[in-house]
């Protein structure tokens, strides 16, 4: 049985950025919270990049100790779509199977692991009978050569395969559950209510990386299943990169030691949570995936945990109050489930403040990291609006939303989405958002855009 080694102990600190300071009367408070974990993954527990600012509120670092009886090892099932399209061109198919045997290689001796072939029905094609293999030299062979027999045929049913994995993986006595999905095309041979029903029941249980394969897919359907399942989406245009694309995916896959860690969220009688969204390293509305975890305090899944760094941001209703008074607004702190069923272990924790004033430019001053991220929040909304309008014909609003986008992107020194932009509108001036659409516009570059539109980046030195 294995358990953490005092190499591998991951630490959890909490650091909450705000500006604390209200009028007279007001009552939105608004945080940015950065939870940063070290020493448990593959960094060796190098501190990740950290915001410009000081944080008004640090928690001190809380290591995990080793719990009895806790496994810490992993469980993968990798999903490859085997429906007919991927035989079209022939070369997809065989990039597929060079990929899966990538992520293959890259797993860690000891890792369960399975692989599922998906068309209009879920099939397992290693090592089969309903269970998992332990990743060695010989299974990993085994497996490769079972690899050499996948050939394309049928529909596309995601759902069906999900729910496979969630079986396979369920049966795990693991720490760590995790799901790697490729399509290239439509899930059209179940209906949208059948996936979703699949993604409502697998959520929590794993997560899940998606992967679409070409320019033959949705891009809402690949990336609602990795927001569903707390993973990552992306667009691999060419098949040939399928193999590198895989072995990150199985090296990020395989850095992971923590699971199930929520972002607990309490707040004193009279306060409310208003909304609460994950705004590093991408943009993902948590609001609505509250479970309530005692009076007054709910829990937001965060999913697994390697040498990362992530940042939320919280917004508070506190009740009005008088110049002069303060307060707690929330108690944000990060927790695991206790796997003798008892109470949910804290790890780290920081705290979000009201302090009213009448000191107007204490009260009006915007903190530099919410200001940031509300900023790449409304960026990857404007681009989904400016895509949508211009697949609709509405080109004056796609104009009007992608040229907001470029301004956004350049403001924050979003690069990356910078670039994307600039394959979908000529730009004129983007200090001032002024741009023109561009007459041809390549279907993966448009699908690629859409699909990373969600990607942020952190606040510069």
């Amino acid at each position: 049985m294995a358990n953490f080694s005092k190499s591998n102990v991951p630490q959890f600190s909490v650091e909450v950025y705000q500006n604390e300071f209200l009028p007279e009367g007001g009552r939105e408070v608004n945080a940015i919270v950065t939870v940063t974990s070290t020493g448990g993954g593959t960094s060796g527990g190098i501190p990740l990049a950290g915001a410009s600012s000081s944080p008004s509120s640090v928690s001190s670092v809380s290591p995990i100790s080793p719990i009895p009886g806790q496994r810490t090892d992993a469980a993968v099932v990798v999903m490859v779509d085997c429906s007919g399209s991927m035989d079209y061109p022939p070369t997809k198919m065989r990039n597929a199977r060079d990929a899966t045997a990538a992520a293959i290689d890259t797993l860690r001796d000891g890792t369960a692991f399975a692989v599922v072939s998906g068309t209009h029905e879920a099939a397992e094609v290693y090592p089969g009978g309903g269970r998992l293999a332990t990743a060695d030299a010989t299974t990993r062979a085994r497996a490769k050569e079972a690899l050499r027999r996948l050939g394309a045929g049928g529909g596309t049913a995601i759902g069906t395969w999900l729910r496979l994995a969630d079986r396979l993986l369920g049966d795990a006595e693991v720490s760590i559950r995790h799901g790697i999905l490729l399509t290239d095309g439509r899930n059209e041979h179940e209906t949208p209510e059948d996936l979703r029903a699949a993604l409502d029941a697998c959520a929590g249980r794993f997560t899940c990386d998606a992967r679409g394969v070409g320019t033959d897919w949705e891009v809402k359907e690949v990336t609602g299943i990795a927001s569903a399942l707390l993973g990552t989406a992306d667009i691999v245009a060419d098949p040939s990169g399928l193999a590198a694309d895989f072995t990150r995916m199985m090296e990020n896959a395989m850095g992971k030691e923590v699971a199930d860690v929520a972002l607990r969220l309490w707040t004193p009688v009279g306060a409310e949570i208003a909304f609460v969204k994950q705004v590093a390293p991408t943009v993902e509305e948590l609001t609505g995936r509250r479970t309530e975890a005692g009076p007054r305090a709910g829990d937001y899944p965060t999913g697994s945990w390697g040498d990362e760094s992530r940042d939320y941001h919280v917004c508070v209703r506190v009740p009005e109050a008088g110049v002069g008074r303060e307060m707690l607004a929330a108690r944000a702190s990060l927790v695991i489930p206790d796997p003798a069923g008892g109470t949910p272990r804290p790890l780290a924790q920081g705290l979000v403040r009201a302090v009213w004033t009448d000191d107007m430019a204490a009260s009006t001053s915007i903190n530099p990291q919410v200001a940031h991220y509300t900023g790449q929040a409304e960026l990857a909304h404007v681009i989904q609006q400016g895509l949508d309008a211009r697949k609709s014909g509405d080109f004056d609003n796609a104009t009007a939303k992608l040229g907001r986008a470029v301004q956004l992107a350049a403001a924050s020194g979003n690069e990356d989405t910078a670039k994307l932009l600039a394959k979908v509108v000529d730009v004129v001036d983007a200090a001032t958002g002024t741009v023109r659409l561009k007459a041809r516009v390549t279907e993966a570059d448009e699908m690629t855009l859409e699909t990373r539109s969600t990607k942020t980046v952190r606040v510069k030195k």
